[in-house]
């Protein structure tokens, strides 16, 4: 097999000299390695064409050690590399003028894994809109869609339920690259910033991070394999309710469960919504953290057993109309506030409606659920067949 070769390798070794003498500013997280696991800021500090000027890191900030959501990280000095790190997640999730003084342009190379409410995407959203009215041109570094970059599905996006984890009209599984989402935002929203996108060699829409020939780093601390990147755009659902998506235990967002469900019945019910490729085995586990910290919580674990038919977004939707009939008045849904958001529920913004809620409360089977998002699914195929790379 083959390696695919990262943007970050292809623009450091064929495309720097277009960008001699400048000053960076890098996006990144742990996950921006090359190919050979060396750090983007690794790379950029050693390269004598340009100057690394400053870091600026996304939710759970640039060296990932904030583990749970929701923590804020303050901005630090790097003294090994001599460079300021900017937090983007806080009161700042927008680089500001005072940060952007001084540099030339603005590099970003962030991994993704194919999912709407993942922050890192719009954490690029808003950099290109800063720099775009700073006049710095903006760069991407483009890497695999670790799920691949063939299926799209669950429901999209509408408008005033736009959030830090959705802020434009896609759905839930996007099969898109970061710099392919890059050339749709840009498009779409109008945004003036002078756009390059440095492209994978080697990836092929069909192909699953595991065919890439590429080290995997887990993209954040709660993503820590591909199994967890499968089942994410469906089970991130559940941080909308009162279940314990997985958080605290060696297995986040593939162990589903709660106190008040019995782990045999939640996986029998389950089993019977014919979710296509897909299995789920009773479990009792223990979060360490989170909901339901150091209580026993029955629930089940999400097998991906054909990941060609395999649907995340029909899973969580079976897995909340699963735990709603079985938990009764002991299910909830989270309350607000939720990723800055105050005056919406939780599972409305993550799902980007009101509709799945409303789906489940009336009793709707994850299979009809799965149906109403067709037209919406099938207009965005359209949207986005124009900003395709692969």
């Amino acid at each position: 097999m083959s390696r695919c070769r990262v943007g970050l390798d292809v623009f450091l070794s064929e495309e720097l000299g277009r960008f001699g003498g400048a000053r960076v500013g890098l996006i990144a997280n742990p996950a921006s390695v090359d190919g050979e696991l060396a750090h983007a800021a690794e790379r950029f500090a050693a390269a004598s064409a340009v100057k690394l000027a400053a870091l600026f890191g996304p939710q759970h900030g640039a060296k990932a050690e904030a583990q749970d959501n929701m923590i804020e990280t303050a901005d630090e000095w790097d003294g090994r590399l001599g460079v300021p790190v900017f937090s983007l997640y806080g009161e700042r999730r927008q680089p500001d003028a005072a940060s952007l003084a001084g540099l030339d342009v603005m590099v970003c190379d962030l991994p993704d894994v194919g999912a709407r409410p993942y922050t890192f995407v719009w954490t690029m959203l808003l950099a290109m809109e800063a720099c775009g009215r700073a006049g710095l041109p903006f760069v991407v570094l483009d890497r695999p869609n670790p799920i691949g970059g063939v299926e799209v599905e669950g429901p999209v996006l509408r408008e005033g339920f736009e959030s830090f984890i959705g802020m434009h009209a896609l759905p839930m599984r996007h099969g898109l690259t970061m710099g392919e989402l890059a050339r749709l935002l840009r498009a779409e929203r109008g945004i003036d910033v002078e756009l390059t996108v440095v492209r994978c060699e080697g990836w092929r829409r069909a192909m699953w991070f595991d065919e890439t020939g590429l080290p995997w780093v887990m993209a954040s601390p709660n993503l820590p394999t591909l199994e967890t990147a499968a089942v994410y755009p469906g089970s991130v659902l559940v941080e909308g309710t009162n279940l314990s998506e997985g958080r605290g235990t060696t297995r986040p967002f593939e162990l589903l469960g709660a106190p008040y469900l019995d782990a045999g019945e939640f996986a029998g019910r389950l089993n019977g919504c014919d979710v296509p490729g897909a299995r789920f085995r009773p479990v009792w586990f223990r979060p360490t953290v989170d909901k339901w910290a150091g209580e026993l919580c029955g629930g089940v674990q999400v097998h991906v057993l054909d990941r060609e038919r395999f649907k995340p977004c029909w899973v969580g939707a079976a897995v909340l109309a699963a735990a709603h009939e079985l938990g009764g008045e002991r299910f909830a849904w989270r309350e607000p506030p939720f990723e800055y958001v105050h005056d919406r529920m939780p599972i409305d913004i993550l799902s980007g409606s009101e509709r799945l809620r409303g789906q489940v409360e009336v009793g709707m089977k994850a299979g009809a659920m799965e149906e109403s998002w067709w037209a919406e699914v099938e207009e965005f195929v359209e949207r986005r067949g124009e900003w395709m790379m692969y």
